[in-house]
């Protein structure tokens, strides 16, 4: 049976006032966000110079994301049409698909939405972080981490406020629509996500190879022209793109729980278990899903409230606080699990509550706190495996890159484990049924993101104190204890940023393996199963596996050619203006970010169409067996790539920012030469193509489940209409590949030779 004859029971009296509660826990995320939107904004702001260079970030923040908005328009336009006229064929009238293709814009505008708030705030908070700063390290601490809870509760009720409302129009019928949502915020996620982190990245990396390796200046040196760019990337790449892609995981992996919850209904067993109470039954765990999203509302607040540093400490780990955070946030959410399993999920049978489902979701907090202790120890300043990537650069870049990619390579397996562990968990605590054991696994990736509030919060802390040591530094302040608060800040801005990219990752693959069963419903393979010893579904699986590879040599060799760019024009502007480096002639800074900002634009479309073309390409191309094995595929590499990328990139900043603070010598000494080497190296792997790896699983694992209605189950008989696909992925997929060879930086080279030799 497919999502489209499953029927459940009309909403009753007492659900629709669980969905209205539901729906007022949504408009307290965001009145709480526009609380905190008040504290940061009636800060002081600072000095003229540091205003004047806040203003510049904010400037050119927002630009790129009004033109990154006109950019994907019309792609974004031509599938919400697309969705429209292939659904018209699946469910009869005009509800049903006009309901999916606008909950596909709902979602896009949504994912949208909330990368624009997180940013819009971090782009004050920044400034005023570095003023407060100067007062102590308690203001600025607390200031810059309720500044980044402005971006976590915007996307926490932005989320609920979209899926919930989509509950209350189409109710019985909600599961069938949620999926166009989820949808919707993944595209967006994936085009924010490669767009930012290719801007933010050939920024920071061009201006760190000029800036502190050939001219031996500072980061964030004013006389640096690529600094105003590499400040506005912190946002658009980290702030605007982390939010889309939080919010995207925190959507898709409640649709996951709310599709398979609906789904128990064409189960053998879960049927025989609950007997004439079945639809029921899957009702009630629908509504679950969406009633632990509002614990999370309450548990993430009270997260945001616990970060606090003692009146009159001096600096401290800015982890402690945030550690005290996330652990009361936590430990919240695991008691409302089990409050609302007491009251609301009892065994139709008995009347005494279900404990399996507050476990299970449980679990999912247990993912995230060995998550976050298995990424904080690979990656934080003073843990082992940094502290060895710092000491490997006394003999230069090649070991530093050795020993981090050492680091990065066993971290991903780790995490790997644990998801796999957190999976079997879900699996044992569901025993006896197949659908509660998929439904199970979807509880755990909504568990592990209960917190989605404070996590967010705690990620966009680092891109905020990023930019306010970076503003300190070119707004000419010169007091050494709030420069040292800033760069202590900015170095754990660097921890969080990688343990939110961990639960991200980790929550892809949950949410992916819980969609899978979906895909395997739609697409009628509940008796085959997905049979690799079949050659089409192994070549699928092949296909999969590379796709993630493919996906992010376009994103690293976008990052490479516009740092390319960037030094030239950072060299040259040092070559014809030489008053620039005595401080007597300001830089143009617009150079650089109209040279990134063009890079980001030119290259965002190749992946899209890589996420969207390449499953259809195998999916009508080998038929769904093949795509089965297909998302097999993705899934695994994706993942353990993703972490890798993430890791090692951290591993060789902070060993950076511990050389940086006085470690093995300090700044300007060859070891912190070598460790500049790695730190830009490992830019684009976590900041651009392991970030954007997340979305784009759960884009072919959407696209995937959109398509599999129209899928063939062989590749016999051909038809008009696939083969009309078929080559169409094709010639979209070689665009793609052709849009990532424009502007060879060997091709540009070679042009300006020959022209040298012909004049």
């Amino acid at each position: 049976m497919s999502e489209s004859n499953i029927i459940l029971p009309r909403l009753a009296g007492s659900e629709v006032l669980i969905l209205w509660l539901v729906l007022l826990s949504a408009v307290v995320a965001l009145g709480y966000g526009l609380y905190l939107v008040r504290i940061v904004l009636a800060a002081p702001a600072g000095a003229k110079s540091l205003v004047d260079v806040a203003e510049a970030i904010e400037e050119g923040a927002m630009a790129y994301l009004k033109r990154q908005v006109r950019t994907m328009r019309w792609f974004v336009l031509v599938i919400t049409i697309g969705l429209f006229v292939m659904y018209r064929r699946v469910y009869p009238g005009w509800t049903l698909p006009l309901g999916i293709a606008l909950a596909f814009l709902m979602g896009v505008s949504a994912s949208y939405g909330a990368g624009f708030v997180g940013m819009w705030l971090a782009v004050r908070g920044n400034v005023r972080s570095a003023n407060a700063a100067l007062g102590s390290f308690k203001n600025a601490m607390e200031l810059a981490f309720k500044a980044g809870g402005v971006s976590g509760m915007f996307t926490v009720g932005l989320g609920l406020l979209g899926a919930t409302i989509i509950f209350l129009i189409f109710q019985e019928n909600a599961m069938k629509v949620l999926v166009g949502f989820g949808f919707g915020g993944s595209l967006a996620a994936l085009f924010m996500r490669v767009g930012g982190g290719i801007y933010t990245k050939a920024a920071d990396v061009g201006g760190d190879l000029v800036g502190k390796v050939e001219a031996g200046i500072p980061e964030d040196d004013p006389r640096n022209a690529a600094t105003i760019a590499d400040n506005v990337g912190d946002n658009v790449g980290d702030c605007a793109g982390m939010a889309a892609d939080v919010f995207e995981s925190y959507e898709v992996t409640l649709v996951a729980a709310i599709i398979l919850a609906a789904y128990a209904l064409n189960d053998a067993q879960f049927t025989a278990m609950y007997g004439a109470f079945a639809g029921g039954f899957a009702l009630k765990l629908i509504i679950f899903a969406l009633i632990l999203r509002a614990v999370g509302v309450f548990s993430s607040i009270l997260g945001i409230m616990a970060v606090r540093v003692p009146a009159g400490s001096a600096m401290r780990d800015p982890m402690r606080p945030i550690n005290v955070g996330y652990v009361t946030s936590a430990v919240t959410s695991v008691i409302g699990f089990f409050v609302v399993n007491y009251f609301y999920l009892t065994d139709p049978h008995t009347g005494a509550p279900d404990w399996r489902f507050a476990f299970a979701a449980t679990l999912g907090i247990v993912l995230a706190v060995v998550t976050l202790w298995l990424t904080n120890y690979f990656t934080h300043p003073d843990r082992g495996p940094v502290t060895e990537t710092a000491w490997a650069a006394r003999t230069g870049p090649a070991t530093l890159l050795l020993s981090g990619m050492a680091e990065g390579l066993e971290s991903s397996v780790w995490a790997l484990l644990m998801i796999a562990l957190a999976i079997m968990g879900a699996m044992v605590i569901f025993r006896g049924s197949l659908a509660l054991q998929f439904y199970g696994i979807a509880l755990t990736g909504l568990g592990l993101l209960t917190t989605t509030g404070f996590i967010l919060a705690m990620d966009t802390y680092g891109p905020i104190t990023d930019n306010a040591h970076g503003i300190f530094e070119m707004g000419g302040i010169h007091q050494e204890e709030a420069s040292r608060t800033l760069s202590w800040m900015d170095a754990i801005g660097n921890t969080t940023k990688a343990l939110t990219k961990g639960l991200a990752i980790a929550t892809a693959v949950i949410a992916a393996v819980s969609l899978f069963r979906s895909f395997i419903d739609e697409a009628h393979l509940g008796e085959l199963g997905v049979q690799i010893n079949m050659p089409t579904v192994f070549v699928g699986l092949m296909i999969g596996g590379a796709v993630p590879f493919l996906f992010s040599s376009f994103a690293i060799k976008a990052v490479s050619r516009a740092a390319y760019q960037v030094v030239l024009e950072v060299r040259n502007q040092f070559k014809l203006h030489p008053g620039i480096m005595e401080g007597k002639e300001k830089p143009d800074y617009g150079r650089c970010v109209d040279i990134v900002t063009a890079t980001a634009q030119k290259e965002l479309l190749g992946p899209g169409i890589l996420a969207v073309f390449s499953p259809l390409l195998v999916a009508f191309g080998l038929g769904a067996g093949a795509l089965g094995g297909f998302l097999g595929g993705t899934i695994l590499t994706g993942q353990l790539l993703a972490v890798f990328m993430a890791n090692t990139g951290a591993n060789w900043d902070n060993a950076k920012k511990k050389i940086e603070d006085g470690f093995l010598g300090g700044k300007g000494t060859e070891v912190h030469k070598a460790a500049v080497v790695g730190d830009t190296v490992g830019d684009p792997f976590k900041d651009t193509a392991g970030p954007a790896l997340n979305p784009m699983i759960k884009v072919m694992n959407l696209v995937a489940i959109l398509a599999a209605p129209f899928t063939p189950a062989s590749i016999s008989h051909p038809t008009a209409g696939r083969i009309v696909v078929v080559l169409l992925s094709i010639a979209l997929l070689a665009i793609a590949v052709a849009f990532s060879k424009r502007g060879s930086i060997a091709d540009e080279q070679g042009s300006e030779q020959r022209a040298r030799v012909a004049a």
